[in-house]
This record gives C-alpha cells, sequence and structure tokens, in this order.
C-alpha cells in the first residue's frame, strides 16, 4: 500500500502475525484514546512519559519486539523482526517524535548487549525488558562528539579485581530512567588512539586494547545525572559517574570488538529514523491536504492555485518515493550476511535520505498551510521539530555521505564495466563534445557486458571478481523471522570490499516511463564523469567536494530500491513518472553544484554539465497525481 498514505484508523497490518497484528493495533488505540489535545499539551508542558510506559509493560511491547530469539526463554512472539520494528517506528513517528525517542533509544542501549558474548547481561536485559524497562546509549560525550578514539571516560583497574569508571557523557537519550546504559570508555593504564592518525591508517590491535563497553544503571548513587540537555518532553541527560564500580560481568566488549559494536548497533538504530519521518510526514500531509481543500481564497480552493497544486503534488510524489525505498530496504536489511553487506549503504540512504526527502517536505507543507501550521490544534509543529531533528541524529548527514562514498566505486563500476576505465587513458576524454564521449562510454560499457561471460572464464581472478557481484534474488521480508544477523555483523570494515549486482538492468525495465528513461541517462553520465574525471587525491581529502559529489551518486541506488519495490507492488507508472520528474531536475542541480565548485577540475566541471537534463513534462499525468493526493482531504483526522 505504498500508493496512499498510512492510516491508522482502517490499517489492517495483514502482512504481521496475529500477536504482532494485536499489539501495532493496541499502540494505535492507546494514542487515540489519549487523543490529540492531551498529547499536544504533554509536549508543551515537557511530561515525562509514563503513561506511555506503563502501556509499555502492561502489553510487552518493548519486551516482545526487541528480545531476539535467542533470549526468549521459548516465547514464540519474541524476536528481532525488522518488518515489524519498522512499522512501530513509523506509528510512533506518525503520533510524536517525542514517544518514538524513548523506543529509539532504547534500541541503541540493546544493540551493544545483544552483540556481546556475555550470556549473564544479555539474561539481565531480557529480565528488564519483562518488567517494562528502558535502556540507553552512553558513547557521545560534550567534548568529543563523535571522536569516540578520544573518550574521557576513564575506568581504571583496582588491586583487588574489577574496575572504577569515571567520566561524563552527553546527549545520552533516555539517561534519565534507563535500567541499563551501554557505556562506552576506556582503560587508564591503556594508551589512548590519536584520531587524527587513524584517519589516515588502521590502528593495530594493540592500539584499540584499552577499549571497552560496560554496564551502568541510572538508579546507581555513583551515577550522577546533570540533568536534560534540550527543552524538550524527551530525556536527552548529561550523566557523570563518580567513581562507578564495575565489575567482571557488567563488561560487555574489549579492544577492538568495542568498536565494532558501536558502529554497528548504529548501523540497526538508524534505520529506523527513516520510518519514524515516514510516519511523521503522513501525519502532517493529512493535516496539510484537508486545510488547503477546505480553504477557500478569493473564490477558490487554496489546492486549486498552481504553486499550490506543485508542492502538494511534489510533496506526495517525495512521500510515496520515500515509502518505496523503506520497503524494499527492509528486504536487503533482513537477507543480509556475512557475504551480502550491501544493507550497509542502503541502511546509509535510509537514514540520510529518507529523512531529508521528509524535511523538505515539511518545508513545503508549510508553506501551503503557513500560519495554520503554527497553531496549537496542529500535530505539524511537532513535525517541524523531529523533521529538522532526524537527519542529524545517529551520525549526521556528512557523516552517513562519507560513509556512503565508500561504496561509489564498486556500485558504479560493475565488474562488467571494467571497459569504461579505460575512458580515463584516452587523451582529452574529460573535455571532448558530449556527444563523444557518450559514443565512446556507450561502447565501452556494452562491449563490457558482452565480454563479462568470456573474460570471466579465461581470467580466475575476474572470474572470482565477478562471482563476488553476483547475489541470489533478495526476496520480500514480511516473515516472522529473527534477524539474528544484526548481532554478528562482524567487524565494521572492509567496506570496500563489498561487491553490488549490475544496477543499470533494474532502470532498463522502467525506460517505458519517461522520467526514468531520462534520469537513467544521466547516470550514465555520472558513471562516464567518473571514469572520464575521477577525483584526484587532494579531492578525495575534501568532504566539501565529496558531499557535491556524494550528493549524485546516493541519489542511483535510491532510485533503484524505489523502482525494485515498485515491481513488486505494480506502481502506477504516472506516480513513477512524477517521482523520477522530481529527481531528474534535483540531479540536474546537484550537476551544477558541482560544476562550480571550486575545487572541480575543468574535465570534471565539463562533464558535470552532461548531467543536466530536463525533465519530460505532461499535464495529465501530473493531473492524475494530484487528483490522488487531493482524495485524501478529510479521511483522517486524529481523535481530539
Amino acid at each position: 500500500m505504498t500508493e496512499t498514505l498510512f492510516n491508522p484508523k482502517t490499517c489492517e497490518f495483514a502482512e504481521f502475525d496475529a500477536e504482532t497484528r494485536r499489539l501495532l493495533r493496541a499502540t494505535i488505540e492507546w494514542f487515540e484514546a489519549r487523543g490529540k489535545a492531551v498529547l499536544k499539551q504533554e509536549d508543551r508542558d515537557r511530561v515525562w512519559y509514563a503513561e506511555f510506559l506503563d502501556f509499555v509493560k502492561r502489553e510487552g511491547l518493548f519486551a516482545t519486539f526487541l528480545t531476539p530469539a535467542a533470549e526468549s526463554n521459548g516465547d514464540p512472539n519474541k524476536r528481532w523482526d525488522t518488518a515489524r520494528i519498522a512499522m512501530l517506528s513509523k506509528i510512533l513517528g506518525f503520533y510524536s517524535m517525542q514517544y518514538w525517542y524513548v523506543w529509539q533509544v532504547s534500541i541503541l542501549g540493546l544493540g551493544p548487549i545483544w552483540q556481546s558474548d556475555n550470556a549473564a547481561a544479555k539474561r539481565r536485559a531480557a529480565a528488564l525488558l519483562d518488567s517494562g524497562e528502558i535502556f540507553a546509549f552512553g558513547l557521545s560525550e560534550k567534548e568529543h562528539g563523535a571522536d569516540v578514539y578520544s573518550t574521557d571516560m576513564m575506568v581504571r583497574p583496582q588491586p583487588g579485581g574489577g574496575y572504577r569508571a569515571t567520566g561524563s557523557k552527553h546527549y545520552i537519550g533516555n539517561g534519565n530512567q534507563a535500567a541499563l546504559v551501554s557505556v562506552f570508555g576506556r582503560r587508564s593504564d591503556k594508551p589512548i588512539i590519536d584520531s587524527a592518525k587513524a584517519l589516515e591508517g588502521k590502528p593495530t590491535q594493540q592500539d584499540y586494547e584499552g577499549y571497552l563497553f560496560f554496564l551502568a544503571d541510572s538508579k546507581h548513587e555513583n551515577y550522577r545525572l546533570r540533568g536534560n540537555v534540550v527543552d524538550s518532553q524527551m530525556y536527552v541527560a548529561a550523566f557523570d559517574l563518580d567513581n562507578y564500580p564495575v565489575a567482571e560481568e557488567d563488561i560487555l566488549h574489549r579492544g577492538e570488538a568495542a568498536f565494532h559494536a558501536a558502529m554497528n548497533t548504529v548501523n540497526v538504530g538508524k534505520f529506523n529514523l527513516g520510518f519514524g519521518a515516514v510516519g511523521a510526514c503522513e501525519h502532517a500531509y493529512y493535516e496539510a491536504i484537508t486545510h488547503a481543500e477546505d480553504r477557500i481564497l478569493f473564490g477558490h480552493r487554496v489546492t486549486e492555485f498552481p504553486q499550490v497544486q506543485a508542492l502538494m503534488t511534489d510533496s506526495y510524489a517525495r512521500l510515496m518515493a520515500m515509502k518505496l525505498y523503506s520497503g524494499r530496504a527492509i528486504d536487503y536489511l533482513r537477507s543480509a550476511a556475512p557475504e551480502d553487506r550491501r544493507y550497509l549503504l542502503f541502511n546509509a540512504i535510509e537514514k540520510m535520505t529518507v529523512t531529508r526527502q521528509g524535511q523538505r517536505i515539511i518545508e513545503d507543507l508549510a508553506d501551503v498551510i503557513a500560519a495554520r501550521g503554527f497553531e496549537k490544534d496542529m500535530y505539524f509543529p511537532m513535525a517541524m521539530l523531529g523533521l529538522f531533528g532526524l537527519p542529524r541524529l545517529e551520525g549526521t548527514v556528512h557523516v552517513n555521505m562519507a560513509l556512503s562514498l565508500k561504496f561509489m566505486a564498486n556500485y558504479m563500476f560493475h565488474p562488467a564495466d571494467a571497459g569504461l576505465a579505460a575512458l580515463r587513458f584516452l587523451p582529452g576524454a574529460g573535455s571532448v563534445p558530449k556527444a563523444t564521449v557518450r559514443a565512446v562510454s556507450g561502447a565501452l560499457s556494452w562491449s563490457s557486458r558482452r565480454l563479462t561471460p568470456r573474460a570471466g572464464a579465461a581470467v580466475p581472478k575476474l572470474r572470482a571478481e565477478f562471482a563476488g557481484a553476483a547475489y541470489a534474488p533478495v526476496p520480500t521480508r514480511r516473515d516472522a523471522a529473527d534477524d539474528e544477523f544484526l548481532f554478528r555483523q562482524g567487524p565494521s570494515s572492509g567496506l570496500g570490499r563489498i561487491r553490488f549486482s549490475d544496477w543499470r538492468p533494474v532502470f532498463e525495465k522502467f525506460t517505458h516511463v519517461p522520467n526514468v528513461a531520462v534520469f537513467l541517462e544521466q547516470a550514465l553520465a555520472f558513471q562516464t564523469l567518473l571514469a572520464a574525471a575521477a577525483p584526484t587525491a587532494t579531492q578525495q581529502r575534501d568532504v566539501d567536494f565529496l558531499f557535491a559529489l556524494g550528493e549524485l551518486f546516493t541519489a542511483i541506488p535510491y532510485a533503484q530500491l524505489i523502482l525494485e519495490q515498485a515491481e513488486i507492488d505494480g506502481t502506477d507508472p504516472a506516480l513513477l513518472d512524477q517521482i523520477f520528474d522530481i529527481f531528474v531536475r534535483e540531479f540536474a542541480e546537484h550537476a551544477l553544484t558541482l560544476h562550480a565548485k571550486p575545487a572541480a577540475t575543468k574535465p570534471q566541471q565539463h562533464r558535470a554539465l552532461d548531467l543536466i537534463r530536463r525533465p519530460i513534462a505532461d499535464r495529465d499525468r501530473f493531473e492524475q497525481v494530484l487528483a490522488k493526493a487531493r482524495s485524501l482531504a478529510g479521511t483522517y483526522e486524529m481523535n481530539p
């Protein structure tokens, strides 16, 4: 159901098992019974969500959804099921990003525990979940932020055994009441890694040996809560550990494993940000379209004004694209394995691109509803705050873009496209006319595709390379299975060895949709740019330049998964055409940004202009999509 908005009053959750359906319905009924007025008032008064947590305990909601099957003590309903976790993330985002946050941070806090070999700590966490407790992830520090190498949380070995921890943590959600806080620190008797040097080369095992994750209890007398660092209903704590006793049984990870646990926990947790964004945008869209359809200005409905029609149609198409991408990304995450780690790219895009698309939707809807969006009875102000926050949580957009760029070469140049690399050896390839480059690159690419089987058969190294990019089709994954691989992801390194299947056939299936065909032209031109005018060594250290390049790159896998899900769903071609109308425009904008970058070389400036295209306009298609958007007016209103 990706061509319409989520309606909590009519959604049946038919894809899930009976107990999952019951818990999702119970959550919706709790919010609807509470009503929007109370929800808004409590948001304004910064009321801690004690009654919601009573509901969570009574229904066993977090315990059922966040306990892996291995720790379920035989309960058949307990498992770590990404599909239903994503759905609950969307529901909570739909009603309040504040409520979403207490759930999200518990997921992060549990990550290092479920990844640990500490069986006693796992049993303890499972029992606390059954008791309705919440959790926290003690990684960030005020002075160091994401630079975890430089942590000032010091853990001192004691003569009689065990340790004492002293230090501060900042920006720690749920840090006021978490039964367990997974805290990252380092031993005082071991050296600290120079984070500047760590960026230039991988530290040794010995360099890592002093780092560790351990458990702390927010109710312990040596746990000093300093307060909430945000003016909000959610609690984002600053706390100190003052000579806090850490026993051997409290330690979750040591050495480099502690770093992997931190990164892999974020891999699991940040995925949910996109679903929170989808839920918040859906609720906000109901309010905006209903207001615009019902309001009469100068004798016309607001939805009859051309600028409003453009904003509402684009916002609807963006939102459907977010839903399509997110639905397919679930499948890749749930089908992940040591030999298929493509989810790491799609996961970063879920966090980065989906949340930013959500922010863009809120900005455009704000231009439609204007002053109405600030009134106290509207959900909209809550969505505005939430959507501006999501792109900046669980690693900023820049952090996730830097991560995504690690995959660019392998994604863009499937082994079958090795011939395109020859462009860099052609004299003047960066500055010759566009038509010439297009002809040469097209011929090289096509030849490479045809020669791949023979080359692979003749050259063992190439055969292994091609095999590394061959994957079984990824099925739709809404089955009631435990996604246990997420807690044994292994080392967070080795991203450059991850291979991707050829992305072009996915687009070629949809070239009957006019703007998909135009976007494919742009994507192929970008591939040529990378081959003919690759980033220099200096540019590869220039984050500002790479960000411009990354905007172009990440648009392609984002579009790929949208098309894969569209094929599964049988999405209306008119809607796809409107989605790709937006993509063509934005790809051209990013190409112009790259062209204008001071660091861009002359060949890069020249080839960047090859990416600029004009979308194919179609008024009938636009009217079809606009009609779908307008038909949503008045179809949902939260209980007062």
